[in-house]
């Protein structure tokens, strides 16, 4: 019998025992895949909301969170009329009240901005979405909640807005959201002359480095990057995924523990057979090898397990209504393979102390072993 063959065969004696070290690499698997997928979506739809058809977003330096960055608007005047900008769009980011709803975000945006063009309208018309009136157009799901529909006023903060419209966005951020005129938007929070970002739009054969070299000598105060360079620096990004590979990280020492539990009972029961197999030839390294071999094929199965888990729950939360368009996960190849890696070094980790016991066993004193 090859070892591989004797290797499995010990799994498949000892099913409950394997079930239970598989159950728990599959659910750190489960847990990993499911955190770091619902986060990277949850960045991505944010990543949408600065993009709109633009290359880069120009914001102040150094703060934590971009509802707290305040760019001048005339920041985009400035820049349209540069060489190599294309087209710059003012963005204000605000947070409002509203009865029975103690956040809704708003989203504060000339009516030039293609966001709204580019929407599925279902009541309403772009163009009664002007930057010299106060009506608000909603997302579908903020229409929901706010159980308004065109033509209805609604309670933002401490006035009242006339609903010009309802879109359907897919974004799931927009779909809540309710898009403000700029100008309305900058008087009801105190913000006039201020946006958010600018996001910015560079004319064909332009470089990204005309922008951020033009920032850097005209407004040492702001700072422009690419959507990517956004996504890799911005703090905000960085401890969601941080947080996501945390999490899964625990899950993964619950299941590293259940794989060493799995990999000692195993050993200490079949003690009297592994003296036996020393007898019958097999050196040190083998019985090791044996250990680590029962350890990743409980691994193996877990790690199959795991993501089909979180594959079937995430498209499961996808389905729930109330959630649709806030769950989009992206799930890659990258962070599978990332969580295959995890849970190999976990198994291989918990089967190290039963590999060198078993490896140390003297056949004559484990043949006397009760």
């Amino acid at each position: 019998m090859s070892l591989w063959s004797l290797i499995l065969t010990n799994l498949h004696r000892h099913k409950v025992r394997t079930s239970i070290g598989a159950a728990g690499i599959a659910l750190g698997v489960a847990t990993m895949l499911s955190v770091v997928g619902l986060l990277g979506g949850a960045v991505t739809m944010f990543e949408r909301i600065l993009r709109s058809d633009a290359e880069m977003v120009v914001f102040e330096k150094n703060v934590s969170d971009l509802f707290f960055s305040n760019v001048p608007i005339s920041l985009a005047e400035e820049l349209e009329q540069q060489a190599f900008v294309k087209e710059a769009q003012p963005v204000l980011f605000a947070i409002v009240t509203a009865p029975d709803r103690p956040v809704v975000t708003c989203f504060g945006i000339r009516a030039e901005d293609g966001r709204l063009r580019k929407a599925e309208w279902l009541s309403g018309s772009a163009a009664a979405f002007r930057d010299d009136s106060p009506d608000v157009v909603l997302g579908e799901r903020a229409a929901g909640f706010l159980n308004a529909a065109t033509g209805d006023e609604v309670q933002l903060g401490q006035r009242k807005h006339r609903v010009a419209g309802v879109v359907r966005m897919e974004n799931g951020f927009e779909n809540g959201g309710v898009f403000m005129p700029l100008p309305a938007c900058q008087e009801a929070f105190h913000k006039e002359g201020f946006s958010s970002v600018v996001t910015v739009a560079l004319k064909k054969g332009h470089a990204p480095g005309e922008v951020k070299e033009w920032i850097q000598a005209k407004h040492p105060a702001l700072t422009a990057l690419e959507n990517e360079e956004f996504s890799r620096s911005y703090s905000q990004f960085k401890i969601l995924k941080i947080t996501a590979w945390v999490v899964g990280g625990c899950a993964f020492l619950l299941g590293g523990l259940s794989v060493t539990n799995t990999m000692i009972l195993s050993v200490f029961s079949r003690i009297k057979e592994i003296a036996i197999a020393r007898v019958c030839g097999f050196s040190r390294g083998q019985v090791a090898l044996m250990i680590f071999g029962e350890s990743l094929a409980v691994c193996a199965f877990g790690i199959v397990a795991g993501c089909f888990l979180s594959l079937a729950g995430l498209r499961l939360l996808k389905m729930v209504p109330q959630l649709q368009g806030y769950i989009e996960p992206s799930i890659g190849w990258q962070e599978i393979a990332g969580a295959a890696a995890f849970a190999l070094g976990t198994a291989l980790a918990g089967a190290l102390y039963p590999a060198w016991y078993a490896a140390r066993l003297k056949p004559a004193q484990a043949l006397r072993f009760e």
